[in-house]
């Protein structure tokens, strides 16, 4: 294969990982696919057979996983309040996100940037070879494959302008070594625009799933996502609160359809942050992983514990955060409640139970570093509160917008979350051998009706979401960075070695302002591509 020196940045925007087209990922949908692996490739030419586009949408699918299997994909979300890396060793980068003081020179914005645009660079290929053919009989196929792309892609395009806000949109593989960054809007117009051709080519459910989470996309994961985006639309930085009644309106639809997508809460919130529980249907989005079959998730197990306990110090829990986490079932399904962290000798800070795993599988995750273990890209409790919130920004909160929030609070509290609560009752949690349910001897619960439904939900959210890489965004749309770092230092946690309470581990030495809200875009970028500089 003739080698392209340009196309491995793409002039340092896009890269053509060609190598990663050899991995077959029948996996990733649990349906075998039945392509040659070393077959996978995106065609120089236009399509002439429905098997040539399965390859394609296979190849891209190869280029999310080159993409996202390490915890650089998500290297931003250590911006959040919730999350915290070791203060030392080499953590460097996330360290950078942690305190926020993010250089353009941070090799993880930049390896997001290449493997990320590689992935959209592969998406417009395969969009170019089919261009307007139409494989007779093969209609419904053809749909599918094509909604997977455009889901895709918006996908990647809001995951990047997620992290720097300002980006390049190319739509066709053509390489424009003159491209610039889109405007905001101009930004989350097209993202908007793949998510709605998506939603309209993709089934209310994938045919032939052998597992749930939806692994491969179908219209109300690409709905859940317009309605993400919608949330962020209506925040910081454009702050068009239009967009609040279409964040409802759409959630709205994935919530009264969400038996047909295949989407629902998990009973038990631990279940889902085991190797058991990987195929979760609370996902409406689920990137999957299989060691065995050659592609590693790279995120949870060792990562998430220090070196007292073999780890790699990665990925840690904030002690303030972790303090004024409500107590109950929700919290002994965040966090390992049973790790003796403030006696580490390496980095004192809670362990994620989302990052590690519950204790049961302690004999696999200790020592390891790769894992089968799902990325929940987008989850149905999310869908929940963003109809509470939007519905209440939008003025049109009604009995469902409740509903909506209570049933997240009630799951939180251990409780049937298809129940009403009028009135206080017990709440329940696991018992020490996680096997049952039993009730907390002083926690109670009572489902809310009245009061600030959008700040109850911005709450709830705060508590739901932790560790999930997103809380930042939160902060971001909302402005509320400033307030969240104000209230960053522990308060009860002892320091066991120099006695009164512990310090936090990597303060924050950035601004906290609106001027800081977004990452650089990675200099050797802008250097390759000036116009990626105004």
């Amino acid at each position: 294969m003739k080698k392209y020196t340009n196309f491995k940045n793409l002039k340092g925007l896009f890269s053509l990982v060609v190598a990663s087209m050899v991995l077959a990922l029948g996996f990733q949908s649990c349906v075998p696919l039945e392509e040659n692996p070393g077959e996978v490739q995106l065609a120089p030419g236009a399509y002439t057979d429905i098997s040539e586009l399965r390859l394609g949408v296979t190849g891209i699918y190869a280029s999310l996983r080159n993409a996202s299997q390490w915890s650089t994909f998500y290297v931003n979300g250590w911006s959040g309040d919730d999350i915290t890396t070791h203060k030392a060793s080499n953590k460097a980068d996330f360290r950078e996100a942690d305190q926020r003081a993010i250089t353009n020179e941070n090799s993880r914005y930049q390896d997001n940037w290449r493997n990320i645009y590689g992935m959209i660079f592969n998406a417009n290929t395969v969009l170019k070879n089919i261009g307007d053919t139409q494989f007779v009989g093969e209609e419904a196929e053809q749909n599918r494959l094509l909604g997977e792309i455009y889901f895709l892609r918006g996908a990647m395009f809001f995951h990047l302008a997620r992290e720097h806000g300002r980006i390049a949109i190319p739509t066709t593989p053509d390489i424009d070594f003159e491209i610039g960054l889109g405007s905001q809007e101009e930004v989350y117009a097209q993202i908007e625009s793949d998510f709605l051709q998506a939603a309209n080519l993709l089934p209310d459910i994938y045919p032939g799933l052998a597992n749930g989470g939806a692994p491969r996309p179908n219209s109300g994961s690409a709905k859940s996502m317009l309605a993400r985006l919608y949330m962020d639309w209506a925040g910081f930085p454009l702050r068009d609160t239009s967009k609040y009644a279409l964040a409802a309106s759409t959630a709205q639809d994935v919530i009264n359809n969400a038996a047909a997508h295949g989407f629902q809460l998990d009973e038990n919130p631990g279940d889902m942050w085991s190797m058991a529980g990987r195929y979760t249907n609370e996902s409406v989005w689920t990137i999957v992983y299989c060691v065995s079959c050659g592609t590693r998730n790279g995120k949870f197990a060792r990562l998430g514990w220090p070196s007292d306990k073999q780890g790699w110090g990665e990925t840690f829990a904030e002690i303030r955060y972790f303090e004024d986490f409500p107590e109950g079932a929700r919290k002994n399904a965040t966090y390992r409640m049973d790790a003796d962290w403030v006696n580490f000798s390496d980095q004192v800070t809670p362990v994620f139970r989302k990052i590690v795993g519950p204790a049961t599988e302690d004999d696999y995750a200790l020592g390891r570093h790769f894992s089968d273990r799902s990325d929940y890209y987008m989850r149905y409790a999310e869908v929940l509160l963003i109809y509470a919130e939007a519905s209440a920004r939008a003025g049109s909160a009604n009995a469902a917008s409740w509903e909506a929030l209570n049933k997240v609070r009630r799951r939180a509290a251990g409780l049937d979350y298809n129940a009403s609560y009028a009135s206080a009752v017990p709440q329940r949690v696991r018992n020490v051998d996680d096997t049952a349910w039993e009730d907390h001897p002083t926690l109670t619960y009572q489902d809310v009706t009245s009061g600030n439904l959008a700040d109850l939900t911005v709450t709830e959210r705060k508590w739901e979401l932790a560790g999930e890489w997103i809380r930042w965004n939160d902060l971001v749309r909302l402005e509320l960075v400033a307030d969240a770092f104000a209230n960053r230092d522990p308060q009860v946690t002892p320091d066991v070695v120099n006695g009164g309470i512990i310090s936090v581990q990597n303060d924050v030495i950035g601004s906290t302002g609106t001027d800081n809200y977004f990452a650089p875009i990675p200099i050797r970028e802008v250097e390759l591509l000036p116009g990626l500089g105004n």
